[in-house]
């Protein structure tokens, strides 16, 4: 899927819209991210050696990660329960293009707990186990 047609399962629009492109099912999905440099997180961090927030690895990495649930995001809007052994391992920076792999680890009713990793170019960034309540969307106006 490219990005429009990420739209139709993810809430997320411009600029926090942090997924390119994707493929897979509920076994596992894969997905992209690239880091143009001129991203709004970048401004300030660090204005001489730009580097990725962490928080935004783990933002393009759960934004991945729900995609996974495919139709189930439908009339639904998935927020973050949980992060779990979040490790990382190597920066990211401008030009650098993010590749998230995930895998389902529990399924609890609403409750989804996937794992996933971002790497780049082979190297791994940041790991970690990722929670997520999916909400439907007519209780979010309650």
């Amino acid at each position: 899927m490219n990005r429009e047609d990420i739209k139709e399962f993810l809430p997320h629009r411009e600029p926090m819209l942090l997924v390119d492109w994707t493929e897979g099912n509920g076994d596992g999905i894969k997905a992209t991210y690239h880091v143009t440099g001129e991203e709004w997180f970048l401004r300030g961090h660090f204005p001489d050696f730009p580097v990725v927030p962490g928080v935004i690895i783990c933002e393009i990495m759960a934004q991945s990660c729900t995609l996974i649930l495919g139709d189930k995001l439908k009339g639904h809007t998935p927020f973050y329960a949980g992060l779990d052994k979040v490790r990382f391992k190597h920066m990211v920076r401008p030009g650098d293009t993010i590749e998230v792999s995930a895998k389902p680890i529990a399924i609890r009713g609403s409750l989804f707990v996937i794992g996933a990793q971002a790497t780049v170019e082979g190297k791994l960034a940041c790991k970690g186990e990722l929670t997520f309540y999916l909400m439907e969307n007519g209780d979010l106006a309650q």
